[in-house]
């Protein structure tokens, strides 16, 4: 899952950075309003974490201008101020959460979690496809009840099926929101890497290769083939 990370104080920036991408999400990182503005309404995030207090551009006006573009993916409010009306504010622009600071980097990590199972149309905290669970507040694997061992880009990948489950999945797609931005991976990479999960699940047919398309996550129930 890739997120957007707006945040003017680069200390803080950088830190949730690194929590963010230690839980496995794909991180790009804009310090000011304008920019973050501009990545939003161009880039294909699938959450974002947005300071109120920018430099550019307010945070709320950069959230309103990515709704009215059509940016419906969920967003993280972070900010110093506690006060009601900017609560109100921030939610009537499109807010999904509100987090005051300080706060513990693993709150974050849980609340993006939660924001993104939500948008998913999941209230629960794990995914299914047959025997492979993903446990979402966790942020790991079950296969046949046992921890599957990923590496950070097959974890990224396979989560990113399992919230699009049943859905066709171009190579496009995959490398856009697994990979940040400043990463270029040729679609043999994300080929490579699909082979890879698919021999540590041992059961090749729960993700299908769409000739000349891309991929298809297909639990075991929907499988009528």
């Amino acid at each position: 899952m890739r997120v957007l990370v707006v945040e003017d104080d680069r200390k803080l920036a950088a830190q949730l950075a690194s929590a963010l991408s230690a839980a496995g999400f794909a991180v790009d990182v804009e310090h000011d309003g304008r920019e973050a503005a501009y990545a939003g309404s161009v880039e294909p995030y699938d959450a974002a974490v947005l300071d109120l207090g920018l430099p550019g551009q307010d945070g709320v006006s950069v959230l309103r201008e990515w709704r009215e573009a059509g940016g419906h993916w969920p967003v993280l409010v972070l900010t110093a101020r506690n006060r009601w009306s900017d609560k109100l504010a921030s939610f009537d622009a499109g807010a999904d959460d509100y987090l005051t600071k300080p706060f513990m980097m693993e709150e974050v990590v849980l609340r993006l979690r939660a924001m993104l199972r939500r948008a998913a149309g999941s209230g629960a905290g794990e995914l299914r496809a047959g025997e492979l669970v993903y446990e979402v507040g966790a942020g790991r694997f079950l296969w046949q009840g046992k921890v599957l061992q990923l590496t950070a880009q097959e974890h990224k990948i396979l989560a990113y099926l399992m919230h699009h489950s049943g859905q066709l999945v171009t190579r496009a797609d995959i490398s856009e929101h697994v990979y940040a931005r400043d990463l270029d991976p040729d679609s043999n990479t994300v080929d490579v890497l699909i082979g890879r999960i698919r021999r540590k699940l041992g059961a090749p047919q729960l993700i299908r290769t769409e000739r000349g398309q891309g991929f298809r996550l297909v639990p075991p129930e929907s499988d009528t083939q």
